[in-house]
């Protein structure tokens, strides 16, 4: 016997009416029993970086207050596409997280077939830390700090190189849209990694490179490099005669690396509140603070919502700045 059109459509009704309330029960069940199992922690990177020095940082903390063992998962390669690829076609679940730095938003921004959408495949948790770059030339440069610098390769054209870990690096771009905003033109030389570049700007091949302060203190303090100024928005504190990029005549200037955690797109938003919520507790945590400043890095925070804004601004920062320079994913 056929129904009528009317009856379909009220039982039609009345059927998602009970599945989006069974929905609604059962995931704070889900929530509240989060986790009852060990957690996939995967860093998409290789062991002994700044990424998975940070991870194992957080490791005990965050067994301590969820209660269950966190593994930490290297997985390296393409710059860190495979990594965050296992999380993005993981279950949705809080059990397999991500931790990424900048890279995640240049691969988005440049690479023009990820296997993943970074936007929609994957849920912001929060910033865990940030530092700031430094810009260093060669002490050989007469220049003492970054409007110096600026003014000499204007007047210098073609006369000026860079250094940087690699093509299509932050670095990289962070160079070239600091080049667009002081009016002038450098060549960019690339490097297979920071110390590299550093060395090439120690020895004169370069002039001028763009690094984290802590990765170069030693040459700093044998006054093989010149500090010029920072892309923080404040002055660092074991370098506070070095001027900010901002306080050197460009404002719209920053230069900043940050480390974020996120999951599975589709996890339960009560799950992505407790890992939000745990994470801000270790945070808070003195020791933790104390092994970050070691490291260069300052506690961030923040929430998912939060954090999702600074992805999405940055994919578009990023793709404009490689438009514009003509860069492409390396």
């Amino acid at each position: 016997m056929r129904l009528k059109a009317g009856v379909r459509s009220r039982r039609a009704w009345l059927l998602a009416a009970v599945i989006g309330a069974l929905a609604a029960f059962a995931t704070p069940g889900l929530a509240q029993k989060y986790p009852d199992r060990p957690i996939r922690l995967i860093v998409p990177l290789p062991p002994g970086g700044l990424v998975d020095i940070v991870a194992r940082l957080l490791q005990p903390l965050l067994e301590k207050s969820l209660g269950q063992s966190i593994v930490v998962d290297n997985r390296p390669g393409a710059s860190g596409i495979i990594g965050a690829n296992a999380v993005a076609t993981a279950q949705p679940d809080g059990y397999t997280l991500l931790l990424v730095p900048t890279t995640f938003t240049i691969s988005a921004a440049l690479h023009p077939k990820l296997p993943y959408d970074p936007l929609r495949a994957l849920q912001p948790i929060a910033v865990i830390g940030r530092n700031s770059l430094l810009f260093l030339a060669n002490p050989k440069v007469a220049a003492n700090n970054l409007r110096e610098f600026a003014a000499l390769a204007k007047a210098n054209p073609g006369t000026m190189n860079y250094a940087t870990p690699g093509a299509s690096s932050q670095a990289h771009l962070l160079l070239e849209l600091w080049s667009s905003q002081a009016g002038i033109k450098m060549q960019h030389v690339p490097y297979r990694g920071g110390a590299p570049a550093v060395l090439a700007t120690v020895s004169g091949e370069t002039q001028l490179t763009l690094i984290s302060p802590v990765a170069s203190l030693p040459q700093i303090e044998a006054k093989t490099l010149r500090p010029l100024a920072t892309g923080g928005p404040v002055r660092e504190a074991h370098l506070s005669d070095v001027p900010t990029a901002a306080e050197s005549g460009f404002p719209e200037f920053k230069a900043l690396q940050w480390i974020g955690l996120l999951t599975t797109a589709g996890t339960p938003n009560e799950i992505v509140s407790r890992l939000n919520s745990e994470l801000k507790r270790a945070l808070d945590d003195n020791n933790l603070q104390a092994k970050f400043a070691e490291q260069g890095m300052a506690k961030a925070g923040g929430t998912p919502d939060e954090f999702r804004a600074l992805i999405e601004a940055e994919i578009k920062q990023w793709a404009e700045v490689a438009r514009v320079a003509k860069i492409e994913m390396k």
